[in-house]
Order: C-alpha cells, then sequence, then structure tokens
C-alpha cells in the first residue's frame, strides 16, 4: 500500500507532465506563427520552426505527428485567441448595442492580436484555404459565430435608433471593412499606408456612417 505521501505525488505528477506538454505545444505554435511570417507558407519547414525554438524536428513530431497537424493546430489556436478577445473586449463594454458593437470590431486592430507576425500568419492560411478546405472548417464555427453577434447587435441598433437599414448586409459591410483592414495592416500591398489608429479611425468611421445617431457623441 502507498503512503499517503507517494499517493500524493502520484496523482500530482501527470498535471505537472501535462502542463509541461501544453507549454513546449504553446511554444511551437508561436515559432510556427514567427516563421510563417518570416518565410511565408509554402517555404515552411519542420526544421525552420524546430530551429526558431531551439528544439530538434523530433519534439516538433512528438508533439504534432506531421507539419500538417502543426500548421492546423496553429490556425485552431490563432482563431480561439481572436474568439476570446473580441468577446472580452465586447462583454467589457456594457449592455448598451452600440457600445458591445463599437467594441467588437475595435478590437480586431487592438496589438496584442494582430502584431505583425500574427497577421502575416492570417494572411497565409487564407491564400491556402481555397486549396485545404479543412482550414476553412477550423474556422467556420468561429466565424459564424462572430457574425451572428455582429448581426444581433447591428439589428437591435437599427430597431433602438430607427434607421432604414438591413442587418445582415449591414454587418458583413462591416466585417468585409475589418477583413480589408487587416490585409492593409499585414502589408497586402498597402505596407507603410495604415497604422493601427488609423484603422481604428476608419472603422469608427464607417460605425458613424451606418449608424449616425448611435455614434454621435463619440463621432
Amino acid at each position: 500500500m502507498l503512503s499517503p505521501m507517494a499517493s500524493t505525488r502520484q496523482t500530482e505528477s501527470p498535471p505537472q507532465r501535462k502542463a509541461a506538454r501544453s507549454v513546449r505545444r504553446q511554444q511551437l505554435i508561436d515559432s510556427t506563427i514567427a516563421v510563417l511570417a518570416r518565410k511565408g507558407y509554402a517555404a515552411i519547414t519542420v526544421a525552420d520552426v524546430a530551429k526558431h525554438a531551439g528544439l530538434s524536428p523530433g519534439i516538433v513530431i512528438f508533439h504534432f505527428n506531421s507539419k500538417d497537424e502543426l500548421l492546423a493546430a496553429v490556425l485552431g489556436a490563432l482563431a480561439a485567441e481572436y474568439r476570446a478577445h473580441w468577446e472580452a473586449r465586447m462583454n467589457a463594454a456594457g449592455p448598451g448595442a452600440a457600445d458591445r458593437l463599437a467594441a467588437l470590431l475595435l478590437s480586431d486592430l487592438d496589438t496584442d492580436v494582430y502584431t505583425h507576425d500574427k497577421l502575416a500568419a492570417w494572411v497565409a492560411f487564407w491564400g491556402e484555404i481555397q486549396g485545404r478546405p479543412f482550414y476553412d472548417q477550423i474556422c467556420a464555427g468561429f466565424d459564424a459565430e462572430r457574425h451572428a453577434t455582429i448581426e444581433d447587435l447591428c439589428r437591435r441598433i437599427i430597431a433602438e435608433d430607427g434607421y432604414a437599414l438591413d442587418a445582415e448586409l449591414t454587418a458583413r459591410g462591416l466585417e468585409a471593412l475589418g477583413d480589408g483592414l487587416w490585409v492593409a495592416l499585414g502589408g497586402g500591398g498597402y505596407k507603410g499606408q495604415i497604422n493601427a489608429a488609423q484603422a481604428k479611425q476608419v472603422m469608427a468611421a464607417a460605425l458613424g456612417a451606418f449608424f449616425p445617431k448611435s455614434y454621435q457623441a463619440t463621432s
């Protein structure tokens, strides 16, 4: 029979091993994002990621089995981080639909989610979606939830302030603008022509154009 002390050690060790594994996986995900930003999707290799992380290629394969699995994990991590960020910003804005919508859309331009490397990684994945539809499947649920939230907030603002707008089309337009601003910030042929502060001004102006009564105090 194990002593109480030995039993305690035995039950504590698996969580410690699990924590170490999760830390290592995050390290490899972060390294992959950095390498994607530097080399692009087509040129990235497991060896590149391992070198950036200061580890052996075998460690990468141990945690992710293949380069494809690693890249899918990176996209999933980016999508989950993005969702958690906009949801937190929106909830912190309070109950008002206009405040929540502005917080959600402007959160796209916070530097902790749109760093140069993360933007470059997003753009790299966007370029591969047509040939690798499973990337689109990874993000589909996140995208649908975000669109439904934006559309619902637009519908609430339209009802509260009496706008003659279609909520779905308005939501699509605001989302398309946000995507365009990300591409501009990430390079996309516009590098150096816009910064985060200017991008936020553009999004705020769009909100004011769609909903002038709702945003007149902050326009």
